[in-house]
């Protein structure tokens, strides 16, 4: 048995115990390194699960794959990396419970997309998430045009939440299916309400050109008021 068991191999693989010490601080660096890259790069790599679940799997992963694989991995430095991981957790957990600042830069803020039919071109700025993207997400529910959005939110884990006009209270708005919407243009064929392609404001225009109001842009599509079919 002791031939087949060398325990001081398979613990420690033959390095000493002092070795346990730079483990520790290899985890608490490198947990901090996948932590702030995964929170710069944004929203869209980690939809569905926030940043720290998104550092807890990768760096739970990485610590039981290679003592699984590689036999000059000691078990003990990654039950040392396991434990320090979950203290590591612990101590965000509970700095995410104590400090707004430090909560709002983890996991960031909710900020409103669309307000009243109309793009918040400040938070859209904000979000690294392009606009065919954003109109792929609304067409999943069902969204013909922003004039049936009262309010559209991007969440902390990058997924989009909704909130609808009643029927009766839809008004004219961007549309967003692509056959619809690539009609765009600089020209205005004919009198009638258009909407901003570049903020989704609308407004009456006559013939030939106009300028929007609000984001002083020249490219529009003609608006359409159609209620929402679920």
């Amino acid at each position: 048995m002791e031939d087949i068991f060398e325990w001081k191999r398979l613990l420690f693989n033959d390095l000493p115990f002092k070795f346990l010490l730079e483990v520790a601080f290899r985890t608490v660096i490198m947990f901090t390194v996948v932590l702030l890259t995964l929170k710069f790069a944004g929203k869209r790599g980690v939809k569905q699960l926030s940043v720290f679940e998104v550092v807890i799997i990768i760096s739970l992963g990485s610590a039981a794959g290679d003592p699984m694989f590689y036999e000059d991995v000691g078990l003990l430095p990654a039950i040392l990396v396991f434990v320090i991981i979950l203290l590591m957790y612990r101590l965000v957990t509970w700095l995410l419970g104590k400090s707004k600042k430090f909560e709002n830069f983890i996991e960031g803020k909710v900020h409103c997309l669309v307000e009243d039919g109309q793009f918040s071109i400040s938070s859209f700025e904000r979000e690294d998430l392009a606009q065919d993207e954003f109109f792929a997400e609304l067409r999943i529910k069902s969204i013909e045009h922003l004039g049936q959005v009262r309010n559209a939110y991007v969440e902390t884990n990058g997924t989009i939440s909704v909130f609808f006009y009643d029927d009766d209270s839809v008004k004219y708005g961007l549309p967003i299916r692509p056959q619809l919407f690539q009609l765009k243009s600089t020209n205005i064929p004919k009198a009638g309400i258009y909407a901003c392609t570049f903020c989704a404001n609308t407004q009456r225009l006559e013939p030939i050109s106009g300028t929007c109001s609000v984001c002083g842009k020249n490219e529009w599509v003609e608006a359409i008021k159609t209620k929402r079919i679920v």
